[in-house]
């Protein structure tokens, strides 16, 4: 017997049709059992299926057979089997389980749907298809009014460009396709391989933002920071604060507080702190620093320029200049703009600074300084600098330790003099065309005097203290980089110590209160002895 509109009460579920009904209270107490072309409905879910058990006592129906629910324009439902309580809006369904939703599809055994949370959730491995993007887990969750999956175990999405990301605890939202990682996750696409335990995901995009206990492998080289930025799309990478490069084919560590890395060009920026160590094939480490390094070109061709106070240290030398570019392919490094070199206590400066490495030991080789060179050595045993200069210098180098320079051109030098009982005996005063100085464990031991020398040895008291100096004489001791800790200028050391200050602030604030943050945030009126007030 068929019939339609089989009770009325919009609280209850309603039989819009059926093709035959039978009630038989033996075999099937409260039940009525319902067959062909079924149509039910319950606050504007309907609901088809072959055969029902409709339970009217309980609001309850059970349904076999070309299962399909469908709530408005935003879900479709296609099960074998189903169950809807019409009580607390709860359904069950399993067997070859699909949903549709407008954005994507979902592909499962079994699921629970809450129509009062408007949330679905099932565990049994899914596969879900959004816009091309498969997400597959073993169990997941999808918000319909948010339009958000959930997962808190293994998910995989594979994004119709190739990336794929793996995580625990990830939330994707069908509309703009983002994705957001909690604990361990992993993205890889194309060599590209990023680890982080917090983070957001692009998928249409295909970039992304990590900001805890993060990494990125890119193009052989592992950037870690607080907080990194990635664009496939570009090849493009950041990272900022805590910024730390490794680069396992050249041999070398980047870090800084600000980076940037574009693969097309095997190019890096880097600043705020930014410093290079490298790794030479003896096992020393020559260190770069920098208010700003740009790192360019591939392994055995790299460039490396350093701008704005730029510096280099390597065992007992050490140096500093307005700017400094290293060219690996032909071995050179020069220092622009005010150069000045320590080798020892020995400090070398000139117009223009140029030192030479060997191209096969990597050792260095030589030194070159044009216009205006001048050596300036203090006075071991007593106050005084010893001095030489010329147009141009000349130095050669002996296990990367300077071994002699040569000076050329309206050579000039003042010595102080002492005899082997190391007793003072007078300041040595000449001038030539050519002076050899020779060194000796770091510290000048020789300096001869070629072509045309006139020199003069002056008692203490006959040479009078304006001539003890050559002319354009500076001593730049205290600007001497003695150590790795020293490489830093005093400004980028003083503004890491302000931004971590605050950072530190920041964290204080959002752990008080809430009365007390909102006194903290409030604008303050300036006090009559502030600064600001003085000014």
């Amino acid at each position: 017997m068929g019939f339609s509109s089989y009770g009325q009460d919009k609280n209850k579920i309603i039989i819009h049709h059926a093709d035959l009904s039978d009630r038989n209270q033996t075999e099937l107490p409260d039940a009525t059992l319902l067959r062909g072309n079924i149509t039910a409905e319950h606050n504007g879910i309907i609901l088809n299926c072959n055969t029902a058990y409709y339970f009217e006592k309980e609001n309850y129906i059970k349904l076999l057979g070309d299962v399909r629910m469908n709530q408005g324009d935003t879900l479709f439902l296609d099960s074998k089997y189903a169950e809807y309580n019409a009580i607390n809006g709860f359904a069950y369904a399993e067997g070859d389980v699909i949903v549709r939703s407008p954005d994507s599809t979902l592909e499962t055994d079994t699921l629970r749907f809450n129509r009062n949370e408007n949330l679905i959730y099932y565990n049994t491995p899914g596969t879900i298809v959004n816009k091309g993007n498969t997400l597959k887990s073993q169990s997941g969750k999808y918000f319909l009014t948010e339009k958000k999956f959930q997962f808190f175990t293994a998910v995989t999405i594979t994004t119709t460009q190739g990336t794929i990301v793996k995580s625990n605890h990830l939330d994707f939202y069908e509309v703009p396709e983002h994705a957001y990682v909690f604990g361990p996750s992993t993205i890889t696409n194309e060599g590209d391989y990023i680890y982080t335990e917090n983070g957001y995901y692009d998928v249409k995009h295909d970039l992304g933002k990590m900001v805890k206990n993060s990494y990125i492998w890119y193009d052989q080289r592992k950037i870690e920071g607080d907080s990194i930025y990635y664009d496939k799309r570009i090849e493009f990478a950041s990272a900022t604060n805590h910024v730390r490069v490794t680069d396992t084919i050249n041999k070398s560590k980047i870090t800084g507080h600000y980076a940037e890395l574009y693969k097309l060009q095997d190019s890096m920026y880097v600043t705020k702190k930014a410093l290079v160590s490298m790794l030479t094939e003896e096992g020393d480490s020559v260190y770069f620093s920098a208010k700003r390094i740009v790192l360019t070109g591939p392994e055995k061709d790299r460039i490396i320029r350093g701008y704005h106070d730029a510096r280099i240290f390597r065992d007992s030398m050490s140096g500093k200049a307005d700017s400094i570019h290293w060219s690996e392919k032909v071995g050179l490094t020069q220092m622009i703009g005010r150069p000045v070199l320590w080798n020892g206590d020995s400090q070398v400066t000139g117009e223009v600074m140029h030192l030479l490495s060997n191209l096969e030991t990597k050792q260095m080789d030589s030194l070159k300084v044009l216009n205006n060179a001048f050596i300036v050595e203090k006075d071991t045993l007593g106050t005084g600098y010893n001095q030489v200069k010329g147009v141009n210098l000349y130095g050669k180098f002996v296990d990367n330790k300077l071994s002699e320079l040569d000076l050329v051109k309206n050579a000039e030098m003042i010595y102080y003099a002492y005899n082997e009982k190391n007793e003072f005996i007078g300041i040595d005063k000449g001038i030539c065309s050519h002076i050899n100085v020779g060194f000796s464990e770091n510290e000048i031991s020789s300096v001869t005097l070629f072509v045309s020398p006139e020199s003069q040895l002056y008692p203490d008291h006959m040479l009078p203290e304006n001539a003890r100096f050559l002319k354009d004489f500076i001593w730049r001791g205290e600007e001497k980089i003695n150590s790795l800790a020293d490489i830093f200028s005093e400004e980028e050391v003083q503004d890491e110590i302000d931004q971590k200050e605050e950072r530190l602030q920041k964290q204080k604030d959002a752990n008080e209160p809430m009365e007390i943050q909102k006194e903290t945030l409030a604008p303050q009126q300036p006090s009559p002895k502030t600064k600001l007030e003085k000014k």
